[in-house]
């Protein structure tokens, strides 16, 4: 896995949307176990304390199940994952729009470039 970060925000948050979108991703399909914070704060290369935070709030927004025995794994409530997929993409849209508007593009003329773009695929 390809761990990528920044400097505008803390790691954790930054692990968190990583780890969410490998689950919105299908990478980890509901029902499968996810790797042990340690073993993914070796990969990503942080603090297994900074890991476990990031875990924490994938439990806490209901993306992972945690086990005292078993880990934690991908929620099987296949709702919840198409509910934060569908967050993540309104997220995009809006970030798209902003940017469009400050170069002042209106909302038609963004869908005029979204339907251009579709077409080009």
């Amino acid at each position: 896995m390809d761990w990528q970060f920044t400097d505008d925000r803390p790691i954790w948050q930054q692990l968190t949307q990583q780890l969410t979108l490998r689950i919105l991703k299908g990478e980890y399909p509901p029902g499968e176990r996810l790797p042990g914070v340690r073993e993914l704060a070796a990969q990503a290369g942080v603090n297994p304390n900074t890991m476990q935070r990031a875990m924490a709030q994938l439990e806490a927004d209901g993306l992972a199940v945690g086990s005292r025995t078993a880990g934690r794994t991908v929620t099987e409530n296949v709702s919840v994952i198409e509910a934060a997929a569908k967050e993540r993409a309104r997220e995009a849209v809006a970030e798209c729009l902003r940017i469009l508007s400050e170069l002042g593009y209106s909302g038609e003329k963004a869908l005029m470039f979204v339907k251009e773009e579709l077409h080009h695929e």
